[in-house]
């Protein structure tokens, strides 16, 4: 047993010589661990050439101006570039101006033909209403930048009057669709016939139920845009005839920058008094209502300058037109209107009518002149005043203001 246990020695180192040579070929085979062995291609490798490291496109938004309303255009255009160019996501801004002759619909057009995001219109109530007439029915949203002196689309959405506030809010804010008023001067349509059968207006005429006129229009059928004239006039604010058209007509660009919309104040003034005409109203196709009246005025707006509320009713995307017809005789009257106006008291009063509508034709005796937001645009004898509900998409606030009333303000 003695003499064995050389052998058993060998024995015993072969097995760990050859124990040891399996671990250091395992070992080479593994390629010293899991470190060491062949790596699954990274992730990022398979990106490569992908879009995920490219910077997102820029938007670009077209901005249309009316130069009149500045002293330094230069200096507006500056301001624009440099407000934009704030905002890392847009490009550089195409800034269109507006002309005597073209106060803005071709220079939209052409924006839009340019492919951009967004077009802004700076300047007064006729600027931007011709911006709007054109993005009607589009899909590019209307970021509005007030300059002019009534501004009361912006007013009555709350929007900042300031160049670089209201550059900010129409990059930055959230779409709100909007009702577009549509007028036609003379349409040539069915409903018109007739209108000349109409009662004889008068004093004494009894006009249809004010306060039912609203419900009335609920079930009537919304005009569609393709039903429009091509020669008719987009509104937002309000459109009127009689009284409302001779303020606008007679009050000048001068007087209306050196006192501000207090010029519209002095020349109703001088107007106040002027000859009232006979008119017939058909509310969404009804029986004609007859009125003398000193103006007749479609709003698709409610606020005045001034925090005056015309039409307390009105919304602008409510989907509805409110019509007011007002018939003093005098002096006299004109104050219990004004009273009635200013004092936010119900909704009727003898000398006040109001009416809420879809669409409405306005038959003359004689032609009046028509205006709409603040510009005359003719006259005529029968003038027809639709509402595109919510076709246009306006920049507002990111966050709305709400009234105790739960409407935007």
């Amino acid at each position: 047993m003695n003499d064995s246990w050389p052998v058993i020695l060998v024995i015993l180192a072969l097995l760990l010589i050859v124990g040891l040579g399996a671990a250091v070929v395992v070992g080479l085979g593994r390629g010293g661990g899991r470190h060491a062995s062949p790596k699954r291609p990274a992730r990022s490798s398979f990106r490569q050439g992908s879009d995920e490291d490219e910077p997102a496109p820029k938007k670009r938004v077209a901005v249309v101006i009316n130069p009149t309303k500045f002293e330094n255009v230069a200096s507006a255009r500056e301001l624009i570039r440099r407000t934009v160019s704030g905002h890392d996501d847009w490009d550089e801004p195409l800034i269109l101006e507006t002309t005597a002759e073209d106060p803005g619909v071709g220079q939209t057009r052409a924006a839009l033909a340019d492919g951009v995001d967004l077009v802004c219109a700076i300047g007064g109530d006729g600027t931007v209403r011709a911006v709007a007439q054109v993005l009607t029915g589009t899909s590019t949203p209307m970021g509005l930048i007030p300059a002019g002196t009534g501004n009361l689309l912006g007013r009555n959405l709350g929007l900042p009057l300031g160049l670089i506030g209201g550059i900010d809010v129409a990059l930055t804010g959230r779409n709100r669709h909007i009702d577009v008023g549509w007028v036609t001067l003379d349409p040539d349509v069915v409903h018109a016939a007739g209108a000349a059968d109409a009662a004889e207006p008068g004093d004494g005429a009894e006009p249809r139920d004010a306060v039912d006129a609203p419900e009335a229009a609920q079930g009537a059928q919304v005009v569609e845009a393709a039903e429009a004239s091509d020669e008719g006039h987009a509104f937002l604010v309000m459109a009127g005839l009689g009284l409302d058209a001779s303020i606008m007509h007679g009050t000048s660009e001068e007087a209306k920058a050196r006192i501000g919309w207090g010029a519209y104040v002095a020349t109703g003034a001088k107007n106040l008094l002027g000859a009232r005409f006979a008119t017939r109203l058909r509310i969404d196709g009804g029986e004609p209502i007859a009125h003398t009246a000193r103006t007749v005025v479609v709003g698709n707006c409610g606020r005045l300058t001034g925090g005056i509320t015309l039409m307390p009713d009105a919304e602008v995307d409510d989907g509805v037109l409110d019509v007011v017809a007002i018939t003093p005789k005098g002096i006299v009257g004109w104050a219990g209107v004004a009273v009635h106006v200013l004092a936010k008291r119900g909704r009727n009063h003898p000398k006040l009518d109001r009416y809420r509508c879809q669409s409405i034709l306005v038959s003359l005796d004689e032609p009046q002149m028509v205006e709409i937001d603040g510009d005359v645009i003719g006259h005529a004898k029968d003038v027809r005043f639709d509402v595109r509900p919510k076709s246009l998409i306006v920049r507002t606030t990111a966050v709305a203001a709400v009234d105790e009333l739960g409407r935007y303000v």
